[in-house]
């Protein structure tokens, strides 16, 4: 296979399904999921809308906020993207819609801070510090390397039972190119970096992404 043209990383594009009174919802809905299980309450998973009772894959990043509130922020707005990612607190998704949206979040929402082992489980005093960001995907198709738009695709490479994703603001937060965005996918999936050039399959898929920093 010839090599990729250059394609830089861009700002991710986002289309808007979900209104801004949703996807505040959504956000709320996260942060209760995490605040219940500490304090041994339940909430109810029912869809209160058809449209959050949609099946999507969903992926919940969590972010621990460093600065107290009040405290005048320009200096995290002047923190490079990679000092960023030291500060993520757990990330834990679903990639197929096996379940209507709204449990999606919740149920990621409380696996990221509890249980993905890249991290200790979150604690009461962490949680109102906490800062969500939902990753919401449509369904994944294949992809030739040719056409995948970074800051637009996510990836996913599977190969041999071996399978990684990379959501679309991966590559735009480490200002990888689309080449380097396939190998890093392969790399997620534990194949060879150049497993995309030798028959693994690639996929891609767009993702709504927003959180509690980004304008809703």
């Amino acid at each position: 296979m010839s090599p990729l043209q250059h394609n830089p990383p861009s700002a991710v594009a986002s289309s808007q399904e979900f209104s801004s009174e949703e996807r505040i919802q959504l956000l709320r809905l996260a942060h209760d999921s995490i605040s219940s299980a500490l304090q041994c309450r339940e909430i109810s998973l029912d869809a209160p809308t058809p449209h959050f009772a949609e099946p999507r894959g969903v992926f919940t990043s969590l972010y621990l906020r460093h600065d107290p509130p009040g405290e005048d922020r320009c200096r995290e707005d002047q923190r490079k993207e990679d000092h960023r990612a030291e500060e993520l607190r757990g990330c834990v998704g679903y990639v197929l819609p096996t379940c209507p949206v709204y449990r999606a979040v919740a149920e990621t929402a409380r696996a990221a801070a509890f249980d993905d082992n890249r991290f200790p489980p979150v604690t009461q005093e962490e949680a109102p510090r906490l800062e969500i960001e939902l990753s919401i995907l449509s369904l994944a198709q294949p992809i030739q390397p040719e056409e995948i738009e970074v800051g637009r695709h996510g990836l996913l490479i599977s190969w041999h039972g071996q399978r990684g994703l990379l959501l679309p603001q991966v590559p735009v937060e480490r200002a990888w190119d689309r080449t380097i965005f396939l190998e890093q996918t392969c790399h997620k999936a534990g194949l060879r970096p150049d497993a995309w050039q030798r028959g693994a399959t690639i996929e891609a898929f767009t993702a709504e992404v927003f959180g509690d920093k980004s304008g809703l």
